[in-house]
C-alpha cells in the first residue's frame, strides 16, 4: 500500500472507528508523517513507544503541550492501526484453554491468594487474562509479548469503548500475570491507545433527599443506609464490618484492608448508636445458631485463618451484617456464613430513591459522595475529609469541591446589586 493510499485508510479509520471530528483529521496525519519522517522509518512500520517518546521530546520545545499530547494520541492510534489484530470479534465468545493457559491461570490464582488479593480482584484479573487469550486465539502464553498487550489494550479502547478505569484494570491484570505466572520481566511503557477519561461530577443528595430516601427504608437497610451516609463508607467496606470495628464508647468505627489495603478510622454518628446496639443484640442469635451448630467459623483476612483457625468463631470477628443462610466459601469451599450481599442493598435502595421522587441516577455510594459534600459545606477542611474518605490522592478528594455549595468568597453577582 503506497503512502497515500495508507493515509487515506488511516483517515477512514479515524473517522469510522475513533469518531474523531473531521476538522481535527488533518492534524493527525499531519503528526503522522511528521513523525515518520523524523525517525526515518516507512508507514508500515509500527514504531515502538520509546521511539514515540523521542520524537515527542525533540518536538515539545516547539509545540504546545495540548499540540504533543495530540501527537502522541495520533500515533498510538496509528500503531493500533497498521497493527492486524490476532482475533477478530466478541470477547464474549467461549475458547477451550490450552494446557498451557490452563496451568498460567491456575499459577496466577495461585499467586494472587498467596499475596492476599482480595476475592473481587482475583475473580476480575482472571477474567481479563481469559479475554486476553480468547484475543490471542492459540499464541502460548510463552509467545506472547508487549506488542499484543499493546494491541489488547488498543482494542479495549477503539472497539470496545471501555472507560479509562476499566482499561487500567485490564493493564493492571496482565501486568501481574506476567510478573508473577509467566515470570517475565514486568512490562514497559505500552503505546497503546487510551481510552478517554470522562470528567464526571459526583452524584449528591441533598439533606431533605436522603430524608425523604430513608422514609422509604426500614430495618437492617435503614442502618447500612444510615452507616454508609454517616460515616462515609463504600458499600463494601460497610458490608464487610465486624463486631470488633464498631467503638460505640468512642463514637469511632474503624475500617480494616479498604481500597489499597490500608486501615483508616472514621466517625460514627451519636444518631446510631442504640439502634446499633438494638442490632448487635439482633444478629446475636445467628452467631449463638452458629456456635450451637458448630458452623466453622466466618471468614478471616489474609493469612489470619491459619495462624488462629479458631479466631473465626469468636464474637468480636462476627459480621455485623451478617446473611441470614449459610453459603459456600468460594475460596475454602466450607459451608459457612458469609456477610449480606451488595446486591441486596442496591435493589432495596433503588426502589426506595424511586418512591421518594427523586429523579437523580442515585446509587448507595451517593450516599459516600453526601457525606462528603456535606462535611464541606459544614467547613471541613479538604485534608481531614480526605483521611476520612481514605483517598491516596488529595486530588480525588478536592472533586467534591466542585459539587459543595459553599460560597469561600462571600461574594455575590452583579445581577443581584440592580435590586
Amino acid at each position: 500500500m503506497n503512502t497515500k493510499n495508507c493515509l487515506q485508510s488511516y483517515e477512514n479509520y479515524l473517522k469510522q472507528q475513533v469518531h474523531l471530528k473531521e476538522k481535527y483529521c488533518p492534524f493527525y496525519l499531519r503528526w503522522v508523517q511528521l513523525a515518520y519522517k523524523h525517525l526515518n522509518l516507512p508507514l508500515n512500520q509500527p514504531v515502538s513507544a520509546e521511539q514515540i517518546r523521542s520524537f515527542l521530546n525533540t518536538f515539545s520545545q516547539s509545540y504546545e503541550d495540548w499540540q504533543i499530547r495530540q501527537a502522541e494520541n495520533a500515533l498510538r492510534h496509528y500503531n493500533y492501526f497498521i497493527s492486524p489484530e490476532p482475533v477478530k470479534g466478541d470477547l464474549s465468545v467461549t475458547s477451550t484453554q490450552s494446557d498451557a493457559w490452563e496451568h498460567a491461570i491456575r499459577r496466577l490464582k495461585e499467586i494472587l491468594r498467596l499475596k492476599h488479593r482480595s476475592y473481587q480482584t482475583e475473580k476480575a484479573y482472571i477474567s481479563w487474562v481469559k479475554k486476553f487469550q480468547i484475543y490471542l486465539g492459540n499464541k502460548k502464553p510463552q509467545q506472547i509479548n508487549e506488542h499484543d498487550v499493546q494491541q489488547f489494550l488498543s482494542f479495549l479502547a477503539v472497539k470496545k469503548r471501555v472507560a479509562a478505569s476499566t482499561q487500567n484494570q485490564a493493564l493492571n491484570a496482565l501486568i501481574f500475570f506476567f510478573r508473577f505466572s509467566l515470570n517475565k520481566e514486568p512490562l514497559n511503557d505500552i503505546a497503546a491507545v487510551r481510552s478517554y477519561r470522562k470528567k464526571r461530577l459526583p452524584v449528591v443528595l441533598t439533606p431533605g433527599e436522603i430524608q425523604r430516601v430513608f422514609k422509604n427504608l426500614e430495618g437492617v437497610f435503614m442502618l447500612m443506609a444510615q452507616l454508609i451516609y454517616g460515616c462515609g463508607l463504600r458499600l463494601k467496606e460497610c458490608l464487610s464490618l465486624r463486631v470488633k470495628d464498631i467503638d460505640l464508647e468512642e463514637g469511632i468505627v474503624i475500617i480494616r484492608s479498604g481500597k489499597g489495603n490500608k486501615d483508616r478510622r472514621t466517625i460514627l454518628p451519636t444518631t446510631i448508636k442504640e439502634p446499633l446496639r438494638q442490632h448487635l443484640r439482633n444478629i446475636r442469635y445467628f452467631y449463638d445458631k452458629d456456635r450451637k451448630e458448630d458452623v466453622p467459623g466466618v471468614a478471616l483476612p489474609g493469612a489470619l485463618e491459619r495462624k488462629y483457625p479458631n479466631a473465626g468463631k469468636e464474637w468480636a470477628w462476627f459480621w455485623i451484617f451478617p446473611a441470614r443462610s449459610l453459603s459456600v466459601d468460594p475460596r475454602s469451599h466450607l459451608v459457612r456464613r458469609h456477610h449480606v450481599t451488595p446486591s441486596s442493598l442496591q435493589k432495596v435502595f433503588k426502589t426506595a430513591v424511586k418512591k421518594a421522587g427523586i429523579t437523580k441516577q442515585a446509587s448507595v455510594h451517593s450516599l459516600r459522595h453526601s457525606f462528603a459534600t456535606h462535611l464541606l459545606e459544614r467547613g471541613c477542611d479538604i485534608r481531614t475529609l480526605q483521611e476520612l474518605l481514605g483517598h491516596k490522592n488529595l486530588q480525588t478528594t478536592m472533586i467534591y469541591t466542585h459539587v459543595a455549595n459553599v460560597n469561600t468568597l462571600q461574594i455575590s453577582s452583579p445581577l443581584d446589586d440592580l435590586s
